[in-house]
C-alpha cells in the first residue's frame, strides 16, 4: 500500500520552509540487505545522524532513482502542513529533506538506519537554530522539535514559570534499575542517566529501616512489599546524594521527588515524615517543601518533595501551620483522572493492566489527561504585577501527573518492561502527531499544549530517549510565550 503523502508538523520556535526534496535509494550493506530498515518493534522511525549522513558521491553512486525537485512549503511553529508530496513508495527509498529559516539551511534524511530522533544538520557555519526530528514512515509523517540540551533544559526558561506548567518527564519507581524481580523492575537507566537525559520527576518507595529508633535515617528502597535489589539493600540517601551532585553541576535545574512509604514490617507514615524532616529534607537551601506549587525560580538547584503519605502532628504546624510539602496524600488508587484534595496534584494512574488487551484502554487514558494539561494556558507575571484575564486572578494550576506504567504480576506479558514497550512508542507517536492539535476533550481549548509530568517506564533502553525529548519539546511554546510576550 502507497505511504500517505508527506506531513509536516513543526513543534520549533521559529517558521520553517522546505525549501528542496530529493529521493535516492540507500546504500546497500555488506549483507545484501539494505540500509534504512524500519524499525517494526519501536512502531516509528526517526532521523538519520550527522555522522551516518551519506557524502554526495555516495548517493550518486546508489541514485538510480535520484530525483530533485525544489519546493516552497512554509510551516509556522505549531501549525501542520499537508502536502501533496509523496511519502516513501518503496523499502529501499530515502527523502532528503532541505529547510530554511532566517537565511540558514537545514538538512535531514528519513528515515534512517535506527530508532532514533537526531539533530537536524545545519548547512551554514555558525548556525543559530538547532532542531531535532522524529519521523513515522506508515503516516509520512515529520515533526520537528526545536533541539534541548537535555542534561540543563530548564535553563531556557524564565524564572517566574509555575513550575506545574512546564512539560516535564519522570519516571515511575525511579531507582528501579537493578537485577530484581521482573514484576519490580521499572527502569534500565541509572539515576544519574535519567538525570543527564532530562528526567525531573521521580516517584520513589521507601521503607522506614528502623522506625522505632528515629535518631536513624535508613530508608530502604522498595516496590511493594519487594526490594529493588536481588543483591541486597538500596538506600534513599544514595539517591539524594546522586540528584545534589548533579543540580551542582546543573544549577538551572530542579528535581520533583514523589514519596511514599511500601514494603513489609509496622512502620507508620509519621515515623517516615519525621525522618524526613529530621535527616533529609530539613535544609531550605536544598530542599522546597512549603505546601505550595513553586515557580522554577524557587525550585532551582532544589529537590521538590510531594508527599503521598500523612504528617506526623507537629509537622503540620510547618510553614506557618500550612503543612509540609506539596500535598498528594489523598491520591485516588487507579484512577483515570482525579484531583487531590489540596488541589495541587491531577493524576492518571489506572495501574491494573489486567489482561494485555487493557494496554489501549491505558493509551487512551494517558493521551486524554496529556490533552487535559495541553488546554491549560499558563498565566505569566509582567511588571506592576500578575496577568490576568479580565478582573479574575489567575486559577490555581495543578500538577497534571500522568503514569503510563502499569503491571499485573501474575501475567508476563503485562509486567513494566511489556507494558512499556507498547505503551512508549503510542505516547511518541500521540505527541508528534496528535497533542494539542485538535480542540481537546470534553470540549476544551488548546491552551499552551503542555504535558504536564509524564511518568514512564523503561526510557533509555538501548540509548533510546526519544519519548523524553518529545516531552520537553513540548516546551516550545511556553518557551515562546516568555519570550514574545
Amino acid at each position: 500500500m502507497a505511504a500517505p503523502p508527506l506531513t509536516i508538523r513543526n513543534l520549533a520556535r521559529t517558521p520553517l520552509e522546505l525549501k528542496k526534496i530529493e529521493r535516492y535509494e540507500a546504500l546497500h550493506t555488506h549483507g545484501g540487505g539494505i540500509a534504512n530498515v524500519t524499525n517494526i518493534t519501536k512502531g516509528f522511525q526517526t532521523l538519520l545522524s550527522n555522522q551516518s549522513q551519506p557524502t554526495g558521491a555516495q548517493i550518486a553512486e546508489n541514485a538510480q532513482s535520484f530525483s530533485d525537485e525544489s519546493v516552497s512549503i512554509l510551516t509556522e511553529p505549531f501549525r501542520s502542513s499537508k502536502t501533496d508530496l509523496k511519502g516513501i513508495e518503496r523499502p529501499s527509498e530515502i527523502l532528503r529533506l532541505t529547510f530554511e529559516t532566517d537565511g540558514e539551511r537545514y538538512r535531514l534524511d528519513v528515515p534512517s538506519t535506527g530508532n532514533r530522533s537526531t539533530t537536524l544538520v545545519p548547512l551554514t557555519p555558525n548556525p543559530r537554530h538547532a532542531y531535532s526530528a522524529v519521523f513515522l514512515p506508515q503516516k509520512s509523517h515529520l515533526t520537528i522539535f526545536s533541539f534541548a540540551n537535555l542534561s540543563s533544559w530548564m535553563q531556557e526558561l524564565k524564572d517566574d514559570t509555575p513550575l506545574s506548567a512546564l512539560s516535564i518527564p519522570g519516571t515511575h519507581n525511579s531507582p528501579t534499575c537493578h537485577r530484581a524481580l521482573p514484576s519490580v523492575r521499572c527502569q534500565v537507566a541509572s539515576i544519574r542517566d535519567q538525570l543527564e537525559n532530562g528526567v525531573r520527576f521521580f516517584d520513589i518507595r521507601v521503607q522506614p529501616e528502623s522506625p522505632d529508633d528515629l535518631s536513624k535515617d535508613g530508608l530502604i528502597l522498595v516496590h511493594g512489599v519487594f526490594p529493588i535489589s536481588l543483591s541486597g539493600n538500596k538506600y534513599l540517601r544514595d539517591v539524594v546524594n546522586e540528584v545534589f551532585a548533579f543540580l551542582d553541576a546543573h544549577p538551572s535545574e530542579t528535581l520533583i521527588m514523589s514519596l511514599k512509604r511500601e514494603g513489609p514490617g509496622t512502620h507508620t507514615d509519621a515515623q517516615l515524615s519525621r525522618i524526613l524532616r529530621d535527616h533529609y529534607a530539613g535544609d531550605v537551601n536544598h530542599w522546597y517543601t512549603a505546601p505550595r506549587i513553586p515557580t522554577l525560580g524557587e525550585a532551582r538547584h532544589k529537590i521538590v518533595l510531594i508527599r503521598r503519605f500523612s504528617l506526623e502532628e507537629g509537622l503540620k504546624n510547618e510553614w506557618d501551620g500550612a503543612g509540609w510539602c506539596i500535598d498528594a496524600e489523598s491520591w485516588a488508587y487507579n484512577t483515570p483522572n482525579d484531583l487531590c484534595h489540596s488541589g495541587d496534584i491531577c493524576v492518571q494512574d489506572f495501574c491494573e493492566v489486567l489482561e494485555t488487551e487493557n494496554i489501549d484502554k491505558k493509551i487512551e487514558y494517558s493521551t486524554q489527561h496529556l490533552e487535559r494539561a495541553g488546554a491549560i494556558k499558563v498565566f505569566l507575571k509582567e511588571e506592576g504585577g500578575v496577568q490576568t484575564e479580565g478582573d479574575q486572578p489567575p486559577p490555581k494550576q495543578p500538577f497534571y501527573l500522568n503514569f503510563l506504567s502499569a503491571s499485573n504480576f501474575w501475567k508476563v506479558g503485562c509486567w513494566p518492561e511489556k507494558i512499556a514497550e507498547k505503551l512508549n512508542p503510542a505516547i511518541v507517536d500521540f505527541l508528534c502527531c496528535k497533542h494539542s492539535e485538535l480542540e481537546g476533550i470534553e470540549g476544551q481549548s488548546v491552551g499552551d499544549g503542555g504535558t504536564g509530568i509524564v511518568v514512564c517506564d523503561w526510557v533509555g533502553r538501548d540509548g533510546d530517549w526519544d519519548l523524553i525529548r518529545a516531552i520537553v519539546g513540548m516546551n516550545s511554546k511556553l518557551w515562546l510565550k516568555e519570550h514574545h510576550h
